[in-house]
């Protein structure tokens, strides 16, 4: 199912949805459980977004070490479960997948996982997607008894009725992973005081794991590195697409083109690679072809997700617009160089030194937010086209030129 789909859904049903369970919820009045009860597991709801799953990472630690890490589950949809594996936090068992292929399916599995969660007889549930209709009914319905999110208090944010029992502001002065980790320690709040709240923001410098291959992964990605290029090259890579929920979020192809060019004609002892999905492979070839050299090759579609971030270990330098392979990186030596647009780097940046930004900062951007669920009435990126190929050039030879760990580069 496509995004815009899910969006429109998210609205048009998601309304009456989450107005009927607050009907629901009112006619049941249950007491609100003290901020002392015991708070024995905890389930997250983040559905979308693998990158923002990353962001989550620090307040995924936090309810492990609040409730254990066999007692924390996590439910996302199907395509969006591969980070939740690198990173390890969660046990495998205790990740819940929806499928969204189709309408049908997306409710087939969405009744199953419901069924599962309320099976667990969940303490807490909190609502990772701020201000998604979908995530709200999903965390209600799970049965937890705390449930943690944001609520629009004075209409400040789109309408979800009102089924959490830890309701918080949204602060957009909050970096994303603070953000995260404010809604697990909501948990050990007051309910009844909330949403004034006298926790300060934890530390948002919370670097992901480092992702180590297998053996015979990195084997696989090696040989893949040499049937295109022929040896060992230092690697920069390029991902000029971005994901379907934001594609504003491009910088224009023609200029990664150009920047591809320009790398390679001061780089000549380095090869230049572009990435991609599966379906992403005709347009990225076509890139290549513009290109015109025989050191520019083509990884999309090439590798599996895992494999990705293997490509990512024995590279120097990705070059990406804001989307979640900027996030995959993190947990690689790979240095980062992520273009921005309709979103902030002050709340969406990946957390890791080796990674820069660029971002114009023109008086319409950011225009994407929780409050208007990430959509924009914008057509045309003048906050992306705005950066030019020379910014980009300097930035990624600043990068290429530090030094960076090469255990996984030899042989």
């Amino acid at each position: 199912m496509i995004v815009a789909t899910l969006q429109k859904a998210d609205r048009w049903l998601g309304i009456p949805l989450c107005f009927a369970l607050t009907c629901v919820r009112a006619l049941l009045a249950r007491s609100t459980v003290p901020a002392s009860a015991p708070l024995r597991n905890i389930l997250l709801v983040k559905l979308a977004e693998q990158g923002s799953t990353v962001l989550a990472y620090a307040a995924l630690r936090r309810a492990v070490e609040l409730v254990g890490r066999e007692n924390v589950y996590f439910i996302t949809f199907e395509d969006n479960r591969f980070i939740l594996d690198v990173l390890d936090v969660v046990p495998a068992a205790n990740v819940i997948t929806v499928s969204f292929d189709t309408f049908p399916a997306l409710l087939r599995s969405a009744l199953g996982a419901i069924g599962r969660l309320r099976q667990l007889n969940l303490d807490a549930a909190i609502d990772m997607e701020f201000f998604s209709r979908g995530s709200a009914a999903l965390t209600f319905l799970s049965g937890a008894r705390r449930r943690a999110g944001f609520h629009a208090f004075f209409g400040a944010g789109p309408y979800r009725g009102n089924l959490m029992t830890h309701r918080l502001l949204y602060n957009p002065h909050l970096h994303t992973s603070q953000t995260f980790q404010t809604l697990v320690e909501a948990l050990r709040c007051d309910a009844a005081a909330l949403p004034t709240c006298g926790l300060t923001p934890p530390a948002a410098n919370h670097e992901p794991p480092q992702f180590v291959p297998r053996p015979d992964e990195l084997a696989q990605v090696k040989d893949l590195v040499r049937s295109e290029t022929g040896g060992r090259p230092p690697l920069i890579l390029l991902n000029p697409n971005a994901s379907d929920l934001l594609p504003l979020r491009r910088w224009p192809p023609q200029r990664y083109v150009d920047l591809a060019q320009r790398l390679l004609a001061k780089f000549p002892e380095a090869w230049v690679g572009f990435t991609g999905a599966p379906d992403e492979a005709p347009a990225t070839a076509e890139l290549v072809r513009q290109v015109g050299s025989a050191r520019c090759v083509s990884f999309a579609g090439k590798t599996t997700l895992r494999q990705l971030l293997v490509l990512y270990t024995l590279a120097d330098v990705l070059v990406t617009n804001d989307s979640g392979p900027a996030h995959f990186a993190t947990v690689t030596p790979i240095r980062v160089v992520t273009l921005f647009g309709p979103e902030t780097p002050a709340l969406y940046a990946a957390r890791a030194s080796r990674n820069s930004v660029l971002w114009a900062g023109i008086i319409c951007s950011p225009c994407v937010n929780a409050y208007n669920n990430r959509q924009s009435p914008c057509r045309n990126n003048l906050c992306l086209q705005t950066i030019t190929v020379d910014q980009v050039f300097a930035e990624t030879c600043r990068a290429y030129a530090q030094p960076g760990p090469e255990p996984l580069k030899q042989g």
